[in-house]
């Protein structure tokens, strides 16, 4: 005998950075009565506001963010830990009769909870993270990433070398499990608990790259740097994981007299137009993904209507959504 089970509804917004996901998602969030979850993961570290693109109190409007500033940057954040805290977060938001609402550009994260990926890690070993992150200043980026390659190459084929934060990841959790990351992803079983409507937004990609550098010289002029100094000076070694996030860690650098600040920046800029590639690549290889051009900035109402028969079309308001079991 079969017996009809309801599925929880989940939305999800997705795209690379600086592409508009904010605005879209909060305009979003008041017409279906959305509680938004950050699916970034570094909005999670208190006092690195600028630099992550953290969405301001005031632009919130109201609308309940989760997963946001609940951690100190010397603590560690994986993606079985987001994965946990939105198990507890989806059903509390359903009690609530409100719709939960993941919204970021990290895509393992937001597949880790979509389909509930089982992860053999255990934690976190700081003093790995640490030993990783000296061996990398000493030998440079490309010696660690060199050290992926031997053991999981194709977690280091999909890693940039300058992705410095998920590489040393990538190498703990085959230190601390002895399984390889892209053994972990590549035998996973693609069934949801939830019933999903995924929306990606897009852009020309030249247009792309110019509104991260825009967003790059905006942070610069809100006081990126001046964040930067004070995390330092707050304790904060750039050798943390989350000091190694982009924007940081290349501040961070400048601070050291390492490089110049215009050195700096044409460092962040190339390395964050690079993180934005890959992003889209991630999603694209991700299915069922209903995926809206964005490149007119002027018709950001269209988009947001577009987005919006996405979203009841999926989830139409007279319809319950069941599986059987």
């Amino acid at each position: 005998m079969t017996q009809a089970v309801k599925k929880p509804r989940l939305l999800v917004l997705m795209g690379p950075t600086a592409v508009g996901k904010t605005g879209i998602s909060i305009e979003i969030a008041k017409l279906f009565g959305c509680e938004i979850i950050s699916g970034d993961s570094m909005q999670v570290y208190r006092g690195m506001d600028i630099g992550t693109a953290k969405i301001k109190p005031e632009e919130m409007q109201g609308i309940p963010h989760h997963l946001i500033n609940i951690h100190d940057p010397q603590e560690s954040f994986s993606v079985a830990e987001f994965q946990q805290r939105c198990r507890k977060l989806i059903p509390e938001i359903t009690a609530r009769g409100n719709l939960p609402f993941i919204v970021g550009g990290t895509g393992l994260y937001i597949e880790s909870v979509c389909f509930e990926f089982e992860f053999s890690e255990n934690g976190a070993d700081e003093a790995f993270r640490q030993e990783q992150a000296a061996y990398a200043e000493e030998h440079g980026a490309q010696a660690l990433h060199d050290r992926l390659a031997e053991i999981d190459p194709p977690s280091a084929k999909r890693l940039h070398p300058n992705d410095q934060r998920r590489v040393i990841r990538a190498l703990e959790v085959y230190h601390m499990t002895g399984v390889k990351l892209s053994d972990q992803l590549s035998g996973q079983n693609k069934q949801s608990p939830y019933e999903l409507c995924f929306v990606g937004l897009t852009m020309d990609r030249e247009m792309l790259y110019k509104r991260i550098e825009a967003r790059i010289d905006q942070m610069l002029e809100e006081g990126l740097v001046e964040e930067v100094r004070n995390l330092l000076n707050q304790g904060y070694t750039p050798g943390m994981v989350a000091m190694q996030g982009l924007g940081y860690k290349e501040i961070a650098a400048h601070l050291a007299g390492h490089v110049s600040l215009q050195e700096a920046v044409v460092l962040l800029k190339r390395d964050t137009r690079r993180f934005a590639k890959r992003q889209l690549s991630w999603f694209r290889h991700m299915n069922n993904i209903h995926w809206v051009d964005v490149s007119d900035v002027d018709r950001s109402d269209e988009h947001t209507r577009e987005v919006q028969n996405i979203i009841a079309g999926t989830f139409p308001a007279d319809m319950e959504y069941t599986s059987t079991t």
